[in-house]
């Protein structure tokens, strides 16, 4: 399967997600959308392609309605982990 995420299909999904500029489903916060090229490939912000159902639960790979904008640090540390298994998303504390 590694090789079809580098075909036409794949990238044609990233780019349509990465278009539409949403904060990471995961933690919530912005996304640095201008990190891009090899650097994005290891920054801790940058934009990543994650699935909702993860690949190795079953996720379709190319399904734009599994697809979701994360920051490569919380697709990372999510493993493969489910919905029913996310964090809660803080947007604001209580003093």
């Amino acid at each position: 399967m590694a090789g079809i995420r580098n075909g036409r299909p794949y990238r044609r999904l990233c780019a349509y997600q990465r278009a539409l500029r949403l904060p990471c489903w995961w933690c919530g916060e912005e996304i640095d959308y201008t990190i891009t090229g090899a650097l994005a490939q290891r920054h801790r912000y940058a934009f990543t392609l994650d699935h909702l159902v993860p690949l190795s639960r079953g996720g379709d790979l190319l399904d734009r309605a599994n697809a979701r904008s994360a920051h490569r640090k919380c697709n990372s540390s999510r493993g493969n982990r489910t919905d029913a298994a996310r964090r809660p998303v803080v947007t604001s504390r209580r003093w």
